[in-house]
């Protein structure tokens, strides 16, 4: 997985189409999930294991082997609990990101 990003909206990119073998691809961002993390000295350092976990679970496996890209995390302070919230944001095809929205759901 790549690493931390400073601001998703500087980094997101708008949805692209590229022709592959003659077909029109769709590509855009998605976040793929999101936790939280209480107000600790290093986030950055507590939050590797929720990270790595997702990252060797069944969605996690797919979306890396499936992202057009590899995968990014921002963190993002999180007013209601004073803390910070991650997000991991891939880049998929719009057919992944169909599938991957069926199989485990919308995050939100």
């Amino acid at each position: 997985m790549a690493n931390y990003q400073p601001q998703h909206s500087d980094l997101s990119q708008s949805r692209e189409v590229k022709i592959i073998d003659g077909v029109p691809i769709a590509f855009s961002d998605v976040v793929v999930h999101h936790f939280p993390m209480g107000d600790v000295e290093d986030p950055d350092l507590y939050a590797a294991d929720p990270l790595y976990k997702w990252q060797q679970s069944e969605a996690g496996t797919w979306v890396m082997a499936h992202a057009v890209e590899p995968p990014f995390w921002v963190r993002q302070p999180d007013i209601e609990s004073y803390g910070y919230r991650y997000y991991i944001v891939a880049r998929l095809k719009e057919q992944d990101q169909t599938y991957f929205k069926l199989k485990w759901g919308s995050i939100k």
